[in-house]
């Protein structure tokens, strides 16, 4: 089992070579029988190979800023989806493209047929290709070993991917070493979970000098070494965590981003806007936005902007978090906060420099003070402004834990760069597809603790 694994990242290259050069051949086709012969002047070879070279740089771009070469990693589903979308971004991208070597505005039915032909083939293909995938490679079996709680919630998230994982056993390190290492050798792989330090040391290089597989669940501090810059002045290996958040050159960047892309977008989405006000004004009278007080860097309050989504009286017993079929959700605030129109307005926070584009998202005070009051590291998270969207809330869900969101914050502003912010706002996009992203808390929840 374990030498096959060694073909796994073959099986996938393959396989997305293939899609890749699918969808090369398809435009080269569409672009040599349709748009070439339509050009005021013809191109030379050279130039029609740059075309269909760039069209391909930008297929593969999208595709894996959306996770769509991760056949044997993601859900099918996602996989799809990530395909689809790279397709239809590269297509938009491409139409554009043949305007501007043309000079003018070209046909867009043969881009239109090319994304539709694409669409067609490439389900299926994924599809089968998995199929292949999780016959070749079936699940790994798995063994947890925990502290000193069982680690139920993890056991239930890894559970819910089958097709990938197969939890066989579940023990505790206290039973000791001599029985620990016969046992680990029984299964494919490892997850550690909540150890002590010195424990989880000692089976980590357990399992490297045996060649196991090994999932560790990180704590915050291992979080933060992930980010650090290695130091070669000496012989010692050195690792320097700065633990300033962003630096005034990377603020400067991001700012002048914040200011463009929300202008942009206030002007591109400001019809949307109005259909939105005036469908929550013709429902029931009341105020079109909801306006709230929350946190951002260092702790700043400000008044964020939104959409109100929920009843007028959706406060009187006091602050918690949306839940799973929350009734103070108004009919319109459904539909508005399925496709995130809600959120709309805080373009208007980040020109204001409230907000940025990506960071944490941005807590209330008495929320904050709740998580708090059990995972003292939460403040950690508030080196850098709030964000419209951001790493937690990509990787994450609305419901995901607090001390999760901290690991996936602290995870940006220790990895941050511009290129970062822009994957975060592509994979946004992915983000809106999916419901269970969005999910409420329990009803019996009125903050993300369990």
């Amino acid at each position: 089992m374990r030498r096959r694994d060694q073909y796994k990242h073959l099986l996938n290259g393959i396989a997305n070579l293939m899609l890749l050069v699918f969808q090369t051949v398809i435009f080269g086709i569409i672009w040599y029988q349709i748009y070439e012969p339509a050009l005021a002047e013809s191109f030379w070879r050279r130039g029609n190979w740059a075309v269909i070279g760039i069209y391909t740089l930008f297929v593969f771009f999208f595709t894996r800023i959306f996770g769509g070469y991760r056949i044997g990693y993601l859900r099918i589903t996602d996989i799809c989806l990530s395909q689809l979308l790279a397709v239809f971004c590269a297509n938009v991208v491409a139409y554009f493209q043949i305007c501007m070597v043309a000079k003018d505005y070209m046909a867009v039915w043969p881009v239109c047929l090319m994304t539709g032909i694409e669409a067609v083939v490439i389900v299926p293909f994924v599809y089968a290709v998995r199929y292949i995938y999780v016959r070749l490679y079936p699940p790994h079996r798995m063994i947890v070993i925990y502290g000193n709680y069982p680690p139920d919630d993890l056991i239930a998230k890894i559970n819910t991917r089958k097709d990938k994982y197969n939890i066989c056993a579940s023990i505790s390190y206290v039973v000791g070493y001599q029985k620990l290492y016969p046992l680990i050798k029984e299964y494919n792989a490892v997850v550690l979970c909540d150890l002590p330090a010195q424990a989880r040391n000692q089976i980590m290089k357990y399992c490297y000098q045996e060649s196991i597989r090994t999932y560790v669940t990180p704590k915050i501090s291992d979080v933060i070494l992930r980010g650090a810059d290695d130091i070669h002045l000496f012989d010692t290996p050195l690792l320097l965590s700065r633990n300033n958040g962003l630096s005034i050159d990377q603020r400067f960047a991001k700012r002048i981003v914040d200011i463009v892309f929300s202008m942009a977008g206030l002007i591109v989405l400001s019809p949307f806007m109005f259909i939105t006000a005036a469908a929550i004004k013709m429902y029931d009278k009341g105020p079109v936005f909801y306006r709230q007080e929350r946190l951002t860097r260092d702790a700043e309050k400000f008044e964020i902007i939104k959409f109100r989504s929920m009843s007028m009286d959706s406060e009187e017993k006091g602050a918690r978090l949306a839940s799973k079929g929350d009734p103070r959700v108004t009919p319109v605030g459904k539909v508005i906060r399925r496709i995130h129109f809600d959120e709309i307005p805080q373009l208007i926070n980040i020109l204001k420099g409230d907000m940025s584009f990506v960071g944490p998202r941005p807590e209330r005070e008495v929320i904050a003070e709740k998580y708090l009051e059990k995972i003292p590291e939460f403040v950690l998270r508030l080196k850098v402004k709030a964000g419209l969207t951001g790493y937690a809330q990509v990787y994450g869900k609305y419901n995901t834990t607090p001390y999760d969101k901290i690991k996936l914050d602290i995870t940006y502003i220790e990895n941050y760069s511009i290129w970062l912010d822009f994957k975060l706002i592509l994979m946004t996009v992915k983000v809106l597809f999916q419901k269970e992203n969005t999910e409420g808390v329990e009803k019996e929840q009125k903050t993300a603790i369990r």
